[in-house]
């Protein structure tokens, strides 16, 4: 039976994987992708699926009522999957505004919408019926519980319960750099308008799910990493700079804690909760990956020596000498304003329910990212200089 997904956002990092994802997972299947193509959205990422006949592409806006309205009315849309969100904390904290009017009111607009066009009556006590098979899935983030503490400064094994060992495969030599992880019931504790704005939106969504009993899913996943990330995030940033041969920007003294996460891996986790997720579930998606942003930046300096002495074809591609790409690269910078000190993801909840587990491990995702940066220097370029707009201009004109 054919299933029609409205995927927002999906001409950016996230959500244009999860369209690569899910057309090549489905036949049976037609995705509407509404994305504003702000700074992060690139249509030269999906220029290959947009040729798709499963696909309609809408420029615009989710606080955009009118268009969103539209597009309900001309597509039976069988699930909303909200990837669109303004998401860089450095940007949030010097224009938090725009953060506040598209993470929060755009959800609601599309929550409001999904509302109005899944309804079919209202149950004896006044609360509305929906259509069978519809769904709202809500895409959010780690941040919004806040910050953990790093108890220990060098990483320690990190032990898993024996029903997480059962789904675990092949993941080997797991750590941590403290006592405690996120799990779903870990209080809310944004620190920035950026990780503030994501906890409103969340908080809306459930609110819709209580009040309209409106079916729902959440996820919340921790750093996600891979092919089409756009070039200000830390580790398409240090690739890139590292290929010119420019100073690594590092914050304070690089020893915060992220939870890295492989972009597929997490897409396959979305697409697992939409299809067996229990409805009005939030669900933590974590990629078991551990790492102070410094030894990130260390390890992906060293993979990237190794593959172009190993490899010279790709030396064509370095604007720098070979003999630059070191740890001098490294530039220590003052640290951003309330940098959270560790985020871990505990996805026992996913994994147990839903048999979802991180597949890939840092070593082997962070060479594929790599590979896939030097394999396609055409479209870094094109997204660093902007002409990525121009492709919308002559496709869309």
């Amino acid at each position: 039976m054919m299933k029609r997904y409205l995927v927002t956002g999906g001409a950016g990092f996230i959500g244009s994987n999860f369209v690569k994802y899910m057309l090549k997972k489905y036949i049976d299947i037609e995705i509407i992708i509404l994305d504003a193509l702000t700074y992060a959205g690139n249509l030269g990422t999906i220029k290959e699926e947009l040729k798709d006949k499963r696909v309609e592409f809408y420029k615009g806006d989710i606080r955009n009522k009118d268009l969103v309205e539209n597009i309900f009315m001309k597509h039976d849309i069988d699930y909303v999957v909200n990837f669109a969100a303004e998401s860089h904390v450095d940007r949030s904290i010097a224009e938090p505004q725009i953060f506040l009017e598209t993470n929060i009111l755009g959800t609601q607009n599309l929550l409001e919408i999904a509302k109005k066009f899944w309804s079919i009556g209202k149950n004896e006590k006044g609360y509305p019926i929906y259509k069978t098979g519809k769904k709202f899935h809500h895409v959010s983030t780690d941040e919004v519980y806040g910050s953990l503490s790093k108890n220990y400064s060098h990483a320690v094994e990190l032990k898993l319960s024996k029903e997480v060992k059962k789904v675990v495969e092949g993941r080997e030599n797991l750590k941590t750099y403290g006592t405690n992880m996120f799990t779903e019931k870990t209080p809310l504790d944004p620190r920035s308008p950026y990780s503030a704005s994501k906890t409103s939106s969340d908080m809306i969504v459930v609110a819709y799910g209580e009040t309209y009993h409106l079916p729902f899913n959440i996820t919340r996943c921790s750093n996600n990493y891979g092919p089409y990330h756009f070039p200000e995030k830390l580790i398409p940033l240090i690739i890139k700079n590292i290929l010119c041969g420019k100073k690594l920007p590092v914050y304070g003294k690089g020893d915060n804690v992220r939870d890295w996460l492989y972009v597929e891996d997490h897409c396959k986790g979305i697409d697992m909760v939409i299809t067996f997720g229990m409805q009005n579930e939030i669900y933590n998606i974590g990629g078991f990956n551990e790492e102070e942003n410094i030894n990130i930046v260390k390890l992906t300096i060293d993979k990237i020596l190794e593959i172009m002495k190993k490899e010279s074809k790709y030396q064509e591609i370095l604007k720098t000498d070979i003999k630059n790409i070191n740890y001098d690269l490294i530039s220590y910078v003052t640290d951003r304003l309330g940098h959270d000190e560790r985020y871990a993801i505990d996805p026992t909840k996913i994994t147990t329910e839903l048999g979802w587990y991180p597949e890939t491990s840092f070593e082997v995702g962070i060479e594929k990212t790599i590979r896939w940066y030097l394999d396609n220097q055409d479209w870094v370029e094109e997204v660093a200089s902007g002409d990525y707009q121009k492709y919308y201009d002559e496709m869309y004109r």
